[in-house]
């Protein structure tokens, strides 16, 4: 039998020099739905795990799933309601396996096919009885080893799957950075620790400089860990020099012992309206009064916000003409009924917060965003710590939009003029915002710059890393252009609903997602990996750093991932 339907589908797929635990057989499902795999009776259904992934050998190909569902069936109905007596053995025994037995769902991802190393969609299902193995090691690295001229120093390591330590997942750096990515998880859940492993493997690995909005100063020098404090971005093998901390509270700094390089003001006269428009959903702005800010702006000038927050006005040139303003100009506004006394009174109330940030100076003749923007051009990353302003949404969204805006705006610039020369355009650069909600909530996130940045993938060279604790508060459109979410813990279903947006099959990845632990267990999904993986991430500790200080060369970090991970030394 077996000889005259290897005539037609060819010999089965031959098993991998490691010997895989066999865990049971196909016995139905669908491509769109999943496939059911009936245990073999000597396999513990509590041995198992969602998460963990598993290989199905047809004839010619190899299907490579995740488990994502795991259930108790039986032959006989009657069992349920008439169960064995558990203390006897011997019955357990007899009705194990036959009379009732374990069921797990897997998801099939990709398709290894016989004398084709890359792995392929999955466009079609194995047939009935066809056996389903645990994963081995080679198979797990046949799947997430780099591509035939791939560079493999541009891929760092994440983490390992679940249930198997010691194998090791690499990320492909330059697909994260190519398309703006994600960190969502509930609070509590490490997303801030994620987000520095990613940014370390980044930064060390040259496949982007990033702009850090570090609301916590949790990612410059040092920060504080479960285990006590670790170091920062700066702080890492070969990384002192290719970063660069900026604050906005000096005092801040200078108690924590941050080794900052570069201190923010920003003047009065250099803030634009579009720059305090993103701030309606935290100081509550109405569409009445974002109208006057306009009014204002054009009425008055550059120095329409200094005057705006003036408490003892007197006469002020305006930069633009040179012209003379009235003694009190917004009372000759009001005079002129081109703002309202209640409108005017509302934003001196709101606005009035400014007066508590010290970072706002009336004047200045530096130019923050420019001085920023020298470092990125230079190479360096750039973290700007917030000091004192971290818990205070309306100092981070108002430095975060107006930096964003102008170096944007300035990149936009470069790449046009660059004209397709590589040479003569920017660096890519990275964004990276904590809070992102903020940002990018329905119907205001279309005209943000954050959003437009979402929406132009890398056409200007800028992408996104977002941070949050509630993707489902983000516009759906921008989340649609999310090229790799890394997800931790979730518990809102709205939340895992809009982490999962678009994703094929995020109806069976609901439940893995929904059984991570609390804490270093993510999964992965999405351009940088070649199917979605839960991984427990590495440790970002005294080892950490040694391995990176280890990783002298690319030539070296080449042949000792080679050596570590698929035992080769040449292609």
């Amino acid at each position: 039998m077996a000889s005259e339907l290897e005539k037609i589908f060819g010999a089965r797929s031959t098993p991998p020099a490691q010997e895989a635990r066999r865990l049971g057989m196909v016995i139905g499902g669908s491509l769109s739905e999943g496939l059911t795999v009936k245990l073999d009776p000597r396999i513990a259904v509590e041995g198992l795990a969602v998460g963990r992934y598993v290989v199905i050998r047809g004839y010619r190909r190899r299907f490579f799933g995740m488990i994502t569902d795991i259930r108790l069936d039986s032959a006989n109905p009657d069992l349920a309601r008439m169960p064995p007596d558990p203390d006897d053995p011997l019955i357990r025994e007899m009705v194990a396996g036959i009379g009732v037995f374990g069921q797990i769902h897997v998801q099939p991802m990709l398709v290894l096919e016989e004398g084709d190393p890359l792995p392929r969609p999955v466009k079609t299902v194995p047939a009935h009885f066809s056996p389903v193995y645990e994963a081995t090691e080679e198979e797990v690295h046949a799947i997430f080893r780099p591509r035939v001229k791939e560079r493999e120093d541009r891929y760092f390591i994440i983490g390992e799957p679940l249930d198997m330590p010691g194998v090791r997942i690499p990320l492909n750096l330059d697909r994260f950075v190519e398309r703006s990515s994600g960190v969502f998880g509930k609070s509590g859940t490490g997303k801030t620790f994620l987000a520095r492993l990613l940014l370390a493997g980044v930064i060390y690995h040259n496949a982007s400089v990033a702009l850090v909005f570090d609301m916590h100063n949790e990612y410059g020098w040092s920060a504080l860990g479960e285990e006590g404090r670790v170091k920062g971005l700066k702080q890492l093998p070969e990384c002192f020099s290719r970063v660069v901390i900026a604050t906005l509270d000096e005092e801040s700094s200078r108690r924590r012992d941050s080794r900052y390089d570069l201190v923010i003001r920003i003047g009065y006269d250099q803030i634009e309206p579009e720059d305090v428009e993103l701030l309606r959903g935290v100081i509550g702005l109405t569409e009445v009064q974002i109208g006057a800010l306009y009014m204002l702006r054009r009425r008055l000038g550059p120095s329409w916000l200094r005057i705006l927050l003036e408490e003892d006005r007197a006469p002020v040139e305006v930069e633009e003409g040179g012209e003379e303003v009235p003694p009190d100009p917004l009372t000759e506004l009001v005079e002129r009924d081109l703002i309202t006394s209640s409108t005017l009174g509302a934003l001196q109330r709101k606005l009035g917060l400014f007066h508590r940030f010290r970072f706002l100076v009336p004047q200045t003749t530096e130019d923050a965003a420019q001085g920023i923007l020298d470092r990125i051009l230079r190479g360096q990353s750039v973290v700007l710590e917030f000091g004192r302003y971290g818990n205070d949404m309306a100092a981070y969204v108002l430095v975060a939009n107006y930096l964003t805006r102008r170096i944007h705006a300035e990149y936009v610039r470069r790449k046009e003029a660059a004209l397709g020369d590589l040479a003569q355009e920017p660096p890519h650069l990275m964004i990276v915002v904590e809070e992102a909600h903020k940002f990018l909530q329905p119907g205001i996130a279309e005209h943000t710059v954050f959003g437009t940045i979402a929406r132009e993938l890398r056409k200007y060279n800028v992408t996104l890393l977002i941070i949050d604790q509630r993707p489902s508060q983000i516009d759906s459109e921008v989340l649609s252009q999310i090229g790799t979410r890394v997800l931790c813990l979730l518990d809102h279903e709205e939340d895992v609903r809009a982490a999962l947006a678009g994703i094929s099959g995020a109806s069976r990845l609901r439940e893995v997602l929904a059984r991570l632990e609390t804490k270093q267990q993510a999964l992965l999904l999405g351009h940088a990996v070649p199917m979605p993986v839960v991984v427990r991430t590495r440790s970002y500790d005294a080892s950490f750093y040694e391995e990176l200080a280890r990783e002298d060369s690319p030539e070296d970090l080449v042949a000792r991932y080679r050596r570590a991970m698929w035992g080769e030394d040449e292609d």
